[in-house]
């Protein structure tokens, strides 16, 4: 998209003659061809303002007075994309980008956001470079004023203030009980539809639903393991009969919660395996009809995906799973951003940093595995990573720009899907300094942001 990056200076109102007029350096003004001393339209967000244009020696800057900065919910001196609409008489300036989160954290003002207030800083960081203004905001925040959200910035510190509905809604709720409140569903309904703005990863996504969707694609179904909705004990009495080993997994589950592994044994007894914060806890049963009887009031207090386990590669018998990121970048194209391997600690069989795990490269974890054809697995991983994520946005109805694709190798090489997370984790307990990167991953988010809003 063709823009401009200008350096939004905000004075006090006193230096102005007149509020609406807008002080624009003389080169922006001859790039757009924006007349002067007419009436034009300014737009941040939702927020629109009738305004004059005044040149200003300064070759890229834009100085407003606070009275009107107020007005369009502009907060600081920033720098942001500028563009000129001739044939509406439109400046826009922006991208404006909200990132919708569960909670704050008023008490704890450096960890305003818990877990992921490292990332809110990055992505601050991320929108400074890439011209682009963000605010956080919870659902808490959704008051019934359709027009404005309150939320929080960063400028040296987090501070609370009202902003216009932005160009673009990046749902960051880790909770699917705020994500389906009547309150967040409404105001992203009337986001999208009364100001047009763009929504992405917009709910989570139900483990049976994405293998389901998925099985439409004959040339996706090499990834996929049997898996089955758990209806009912006839399910798991036919999957215990053709598999050694199955796994249960909540629909809704995530961090390797909940999850149950069934091992069918030489007597054609069970030893069935329970996630816990501790390890696992094991219980085993003589048959079948125990095993059912056993699990019968958790299946029907929960609901299950039931899938085949399989022969994944490990290393010193702990399994090995990767995490593919898979994002949209900045036209808009799937590409994969990062792929690692996660080695299941001690006790556990599922590989989850929450329960143990550890990471490694691909090519490190391979080379340590059991795995009997090792060749070009990163080049099949995120071949499968790719197309994978190509064939949800076909088969599954909403808007998604990153995915955590789990996948698995089993010892032949073939490549395996485990899940697909649309809420890949930004927990990040690292120390905040003076020297802080920008991963590739929040860059992502910011540029593809900015191509969604068109700037």
């Amino acid at each position: 998209m063709k823009r401009t990056k200008v350096t939004v200076y905000v004075q006090n109102a006193s230096s102005f003659i007149d509020d609406p007029v807008i002080l624009l350096g003389d080169a922006v003004i001859r790039k757009w061809k924006i007349p002067t001393g007419q009436n034009l339209h300014l737009h941040f967000g939702s927020s629109k303002q009738e305004v004059k244009v005044a040149p200003v020696s300064q070759r890229f800057a834009l100085r407003l007075s606070s009275t009107l900065a107020s007005m369009l919910g502009l907060i600081g001196r920033r720098q942001l994309c500028l563009q000129f609409k001739p044939a509406s008489h439109t400046i826009r300036i922006g991208p404006l980008i909200g990132v919708l989160v569960s909670r704050v954290y008023p008490g704890e003002p450096d960890r305003l956001f818990g877990n992921i207030t490292s990332f809110c800083r990055e992505m601050t960081d991320a929108c400074k470079a890439h011209g682009a203004f963000v605010y956080f905001f919870t659902p808490d925040d959704i008051g019934s004023d359709s027009s404005s959200v309150k939320g929080y910035t960063y400028t040296g510190r987090w501070e609370s203030h009202t902003f216009p509905i932005p160009n673009v809604i990046y749902n960051r709720l880790t909770s699917r009980k705020y994500e389906n409140s009547p309150a967040v569903q409404q105001f992203l309904d009337y986001a999208k539809s009364q100001h047009n703005t763009s929504i992405f990863n917009e709910k989570y996504l139900n483990k049976n639903d994405v293998f389901d969707a998925l099985q439409k694609e004959a040339a996706l179904r090499i990834y996929l393991p049997e898996s089955h909705l758990l209806k009912n004990v006839q399910v798991l009495k036919l999957m215990c009969s053709k598999h050694g080993t199955v796994f249960l997994k909540p629909v809704r589950g995530s961090l390797g919660k909940g999850i149950i592994r069934i091992k069918r044994q030489n007597d054609n007894g069970y030893t069935c395996h329970f996630t816990s914060p501790n390890g696992t806890r094991k219980q085993s049963y003589s048959s079948i009809s125990q095993l059912i009887h056993s699990l019968s009031g958790k299946i029907k207090r929960h609901r299950f995906q039931i899938q085949q386990g399989l022969n994944l590669i490990s290393i010193d018998n702990r399994p090995v799973d990767f995490r593919a990121l898979v994002q949209r970048n900045g036209t808009g194209q799937w590409g994969i951003t990062s792929i690692v391997a996660r080695i299941a600690g001690n006790h556990h069989f599922v590989s989850n940093l929450a329960r143990g795990g550890t990471l490694s490269s691909v090519h490190l974890a391979v080379a340590r595995s059991n795995a009997t054809n090792k060749p070009n697995a990163l080049a099949k991983l995120k071949r499968a990573a790719l197309e994978i994520a190509k064939g949800i946005e076909r088969q599954i109805e909403g808007h998604y720009a990153e995915l955590g694709v789990d996948l698995a190798l089993d010892t032949y090489g073939r490549v395996w899907l485990l899940e697909v997370n649309s809420k890949p984790s930004k927990d990040d307990n690292t120390p905040l300094s003076a020297e802080r990167k920008i991963r590739p991953s929040v860059k992502k988010i910011v540029q593809y942001a900015r191509y969604l809003a068109k700037f």
